[in-house]
């Protein structure tokens, strides 16, 4: 590929909106075009990039005997009411009707379309495992589209399903496809973690995010100093252990007045307490049935674990209606104490550690001190409802958490018969009996690991791209347009590394070289080959890698060897 004729201009100026670098970086070295709010086209350069990650992505699934297909983009809303979660994914789903006036969506993912193919088609347990995957477009009706690709509306994903006869079997086809995404992250050349996840409105028991390391990821990631533990803020879990109560404090309750103090900073601050003596009930509506939570005061809920305590059944807090309704007080002052009869009490492990708490009265303007939760408290359920912390004892080996940020490109669940229950997938076992198939679902967002890529590698002057994704490998830059023998040997050394495979560029572009070096920086191919008059008349050329700068000249003639060698080495 010529440079002169490509399709492809850089830029200067960045979009007030952009803010992370690789929104900034793709729209300067001219890979994106925004189209319409959290909607872009892919321009060559970066087409590119993602057909390198398809590729290597269809190597890796093919090679474990994954079967590729490609489904609609446009579903009807008859199967997602089947499911179960016409109504219960949110206003992400963007839903419309036909001429017929019938209700459809735009895929955001495709568990019950893949789930209705393989229904259609499946009889006999001799037909599994089955694991069907595809590469298409998405689209998820983002209330606040950011950050270029990073979240987007309409974007690129690899989706999977995997179809077995049992537990035991669904789990193994779950750690092929875990093996898989760990070579397939390798080979992208990004450093990454596989994380213990929470599976969201995706549903099932069991999952893993892979989240690529980066500063400016949104994602919080908990990983042990000492073993391979990780995991998502939202699931990491503490290795702390409760210690028997100290007996500290009144063994009587006693009921305080706080005159509007509803934080726990004002109440600790009132009452001499540390925050952590201060017991919180929180109340959410689960299903539209209120549920308390108690957690230290020092400690924040967390949402996605008391979510897959209570079995994947969606978790909002309760309006300040229903707090008063449930609690007899505004809200700032509920407890655990007199609650509304027939309200399921949680209460986080954590809490049992000490007595002589505080905690609202249930009652505006007071609270409780004295409180000993193994004796005043009736929980209904104890469990693990709040935020692991940096520092924290690791659960496995009791090594030290460390925090890092991260960018999910990818995640895999096993979703037992989430869908194949209710949309009655089934086979006859080698029994004659009727089975129901268990599945999981595994993700890729194509788009958002390009994106990735570029947040994790980039410095002051643009892209770093690993070798394996660059849209060019190689980029050819002759300086000194006009002079035959520079002109020449670009040329020459141009169609040699092509011959032998290597993705390579020529800038044949009329520029000066300073806009040619800042253009291949920006870009960011891993090796510039620089020919110029003084060199080039010594038979020389030089070649510079763009993730460490470094320089060296060598001989023309053993120029395409000594790139394929670094290549090998990037």
């Amino acid at each position: 590929m010529k440079a002169a004729s490509y399709f492809f201009k850089t830029y200067k100026e960045v979009p007030r909106e952009a803010q992370t670098p690789s929104h900034i970086l793709m729209h300067r070295a001219g890979m994106i075009q925004k189209l319409s709010s959290g909607i872009y086209s892919y321009l060559p350069l970066a087409l590119r990039s993602l057909k390198k990650i398809e590729t290597i992505i269809r190597e890796e699934l093919d090679s474990r005997g994954c079967q590729e297909v490609l489904m609609p983009a446009v579903q009807p809303g008859e199967l997602w009411e089947e499911s179960g979660r016409w109504n219960y994914y949110g206003p992400e789903l963007l839903r419309f009707k036909d001429r017929k006036n019938a209700d459809y969506c735009l895929g955001p993912t495709h568990e019950e379309v893949i789930t209705d193919m393989v229904r259609r088609n499946l009889t006999s347990y001799k037909q599994l495992p089955l694991n069907l995957y595809q590469i298409q477009t998405k689209f998820r009706d983002e209330i606040r589209p950011r950050f270029g690709l990073m979240r987007g509306r309409e974007f690129i994903m690899k989706d999977a399903y995997s179809f077995d006869v049992n537990e035991d079997d669904a789990k193994k086809s779950y750690k092929i496809m875990y093996d898989a995404y760990n070579a397939v992250f390798k080979r992208c050349g990004l450093e990454f973690r596989a994380v213990d996840a929470a599976t969201g409105a995706i549903g099932g028991d069991m999952s893993h995010e892979f989240q690529v390391l980066a500063e400016t990821g949104e994602d919080e990631i908990l990983s042990c100093s000492s073993c391979s533990y990780s995991a998502n803020v939202e699931k990491a879990v503490s290795g702390k252990v409760v210690e028997k109560p100290q007996k500290i404090g009144s063994k009587d309750i006693s009921e305080v007045h706080t005159p509007g103090m509803k934080t726990v900073e004002e109440v600790a601050s009132f009452l001499s307490l540390d925050p952590s003596m201060l017991i919180k009930t929180l109340i959410y509506l689960v299903d539209d049935k209120p549920v308390a939570v108690l957690v230290r005061g020092n400690c924040e809920a967390n949402e996605s674990k008391i979510q897959a305590f209570l079995g994947g059944n969606a978790v909002a807090p309760a309006d300040e209606e229903t707090v008063k309704r449930v609690t007899g007080a505004e809200v700032g002052f509920a407890g655990p104490r007199g609650l509304k009869e027939g309200i399921a009490i949680l209460v986080d492990k954590q809490i049992y550690g000490d007595t002589g708490y505080a905690c609202g009265a249930n009652k505006t303007d007071y609270h409780l001190t004295g409180i000993d939760p193994e004796n005043d408290i009736k929980a209904d359920k104890t469990g693990d409802f709040t935020f692991a912390l940096e520092g924290d004892p690791c659960p496995h080996c009791g090594g030290t958490l460390k925090k890092f940020r991260g960018i999910e490109v990818g995640q895999v669940f096993y979703l037992g018969t989430k869908y194949s229950s209710p949309m009655k997938c089934i086979f006859i076992d080698n029994e004659g009996k009727e089975q129901t198939a268990v599945m999981g679902c595994y993700g890729i967002g194509v788009s958002r690991t390009m994106a990735a890529a570029i947040e994790q590698n980039h410095d002051d002057m643009g892209i770093i791209w690993p070798a394996a994704i660059a849209p060019f490998e190689v980029i050819v830059i002759p300086i000194q347009g006009g002079n035959d023998l520079v002109e020449n040997t670009a040329e020459n050394i141009y169609s040699e590394l092509k011959k032998s495979g290597v993705d390579v560029i020529l800038d044949d572009r009329n520029l000066r070289a300073g806009v040619k070096f800042n253009d291949a920086d920006l870009v960011g191919y891993p090796v510039q080959i620089i020919c110029g008059s003084r060199l080039v008349e010594q038979g020389l050329v030089e070649i510079k890698v763009r993730k460490t700068g470094e320089k060296s000249e060598v001989k023309i003639e053993e120029a395409p060897e000594v790139i394929k060698e670094m290549l090998l080495a990037l």
